[in-house]
């Protein structure tokens, strides 16, 4: 069906990819593996026509030499992607998205009732209980990220690339995920499944590539009797025996470091049930970890803590000391920070380096009459090296930095903060690559050692459970419940979570 030949791409600074070769055979899910900034997303974009390939490089569709110069060539010839970055347009319905550029029309304007009846007939038949008149702006993360693969079926394409596809899904509409990649294949179509969840990979592919520092590390026939150990071996080029390397930590004798008493926050709730207070506690030291399915409040609570949203009543405690926070300014200024869960939407600053991303929480401390650059430079340095961040130097457009090692930068912000006492991160490894997690792990380790309370919301429970002092589960904007690490059982805590 589909063959890469000699595949290369540099950017400045930076070989992207070196020379990779491989099949993708029809009617079979290939997995394309490899660490954050192993070339996979940019192997896609040079397959999607979104760039390409340096000279040299060759890819064959169907016995044919292709060299696509934009996405309408690539669409043109059967191959759609779906890329980690979602690109719809926010402020049109599910069947202006999926129909864009081929609206039906009637004497001269578009049809809408048509359009209407023949979308909702193929969510109807796909199984995605949603209006095709809905804007994508009122969707989930994860109704859009679905929304994007109806988009790709309803071209009939004959290869679908999907990058990290389940990063924001829930259960119920990762079932329907997998659900829809297996029929695709079995009615013969190709797909190339990029996923850094390894459960994935084993349920749904067939065989896999994996990448290494933009080069072919591995390529596997068949999943049949390997293990994941072998795969993140391939991977990270490294043995990881434990992925979570939990560190027990002492705390019964610690300081509060955070109390939340009575808040209710329920503006911004994404349920309708009456608001009730919130109550909890952190720990100086301690990593308090929120589970919950997707929409139960968790992001929504921490925002409202930190500032971001209006609390209704109730009231914060820092080391005992109440505080009120109408600004996350004057959060950060107590000792607080919160890294949000979409780092694209509310994290990096596009168009601006490596340094100057980490050295924005502090530059007021690193200026008088003019900015002090080598201060700047020190720092910024100073966490490439500690945080193992991937980059060719300091002045690196962050753009062109891999999804983990974005994550690195905005931790290192957020370490820069002084007298930081409360670290909030939400989903600290969502599209992250198992290297990359086992070392934010052992940060968030090295942070609550050093007597920092952090709280980390996470849709992994297995994340949750591994590297956790103690879970409180949300359900419909409520806490269902509250387990020490001792009493970690995942079917009490999916069943607290649960409506």
């Amino acid at each position: 069906m589909l063959v890469f030949e000699h595949i290369s791409k540099s950017f400045p600074g930076v070989k992207a990819l070196d020379d990779v070769s491989f099949k993708v055979k029809a009617g079979t899910v290939h997995g394309l593996l490899g660490e954050n900034g192993a070339g996979k997303s940019t192997l896609i974009k040079i397959l999607g026509g979104d760039c390409q390939a340096d000279k040299a490089s060759c890819f064959y569709l169907k016995g044919q030499l292709c060299e696509f110069k934009s996405t309408r060539d690539a669409i043109a010839n059967g191959i759609v992607i779906v890329h980690q970055e979602l690109q719809l347009v926010s402020g049109l319905s599910i069947a202006e998205n999926l129909m864009l550029g081929r609206m039906p029309t009637k004497l001269g304007f578009i049809n809408y009732f048509e359009l209407y009846r023949l979308v909702q007939a193929k969510l109807d038949h796909i199984g995605l209980e949603i209006k095709a008149q809905t804007r994508i702006s009122d969707l989930s993360s994860g109704q859009r990220q679905l929304v994007e693969l109806v988009k790709a079926i309803m071209f009939d394409a004959d290869l679908i690339a999907l990058d990290e596809p389940s990063s924001s899904l829930s259960n119920q509409e990762s079932k329907l995920l997998f659900r829809l990649v297996k029929q695709l294949r079995d009615a013969g179509k190709s797909i190339i499944y990029i996923s850094h969840r390894l459960g994935e990979i084993f349920d749904l592919c067939d065989c896999a590539t994996i990448l290494r520092d933009g080069k072919v590390a591995a390529h596997v026939e068949t999943l049949v009797g390997l293990s994941e150990h072998s795969l993140v071996k391939h991977m990270v080029g490294r043995d990881i025996t434990d992925i979570w390397g939990y560190r027990p930590r002492e705390l019964g004798a610690e300081p509060t470091g955070l109390k939340v008493q009575d808040i209710i926050i329920s503006r911004n709730m994404p349920h309708k049930l009456a608001p009730e207070p919130i109550s909890f506690n952190v720990k100086a030291g301690e990593i308090l970890g929120f589970s919950g399915l997707v929409g139960a409040g968790r992001s929504e609570l921490m925002r409202g803590i930190y500032g971001a949203d209006k609390i209704q009543s109730g009231q914060i405690f820092i080391d005992n000391k109440p505080c009120v926070f109408t600004h996350p300014k004057n959060a950060i200024k107590a000792g607080m920070v919160l890294l949000g869960e979409d780092r694209k939407a509310c994290g990096i600053i596009v168009g601006q380096s490596v340094m100057n991303n980490i050295a924005l929480s502090v530059r007021r401390y690193f200026s008088k009459w003019w900015i002090y650059h080598n201060k700047e430079k020190q720092l910024a340095d100073g966490f490439i090296e500690s945080l193992g961040i991937k980059t060719p130097h300091r002045n690196q457009d962050i753009v062109h930095l891999s999804g983990g090692n974005q994550q690195k930068v905005l931790l290192a912000r957020a370490l820069a903060c002084p007298y930081i006492k409360i670290m909030i991160i939400d989903e600290p490894t969502r599209g992250i690559d198992v290297g990359t997690k086992a070392d934010i792990y052992q940060v968030l380790y090295s942070l609550a050692e050093q007597g920092i309370a952090i709280i980390v919301i996470s849709s992994e429970l297995p994340e949750i459970m591994g590297i956790c002092d103690r879970i409180m589960v949300m359900c419909q904007g409520q806490v269902s419940a509250t387990f020490l690490r001792k009493d970690f059982n995942e079917a009490d805590i999916l069943a607290a979570a649960l409506p």
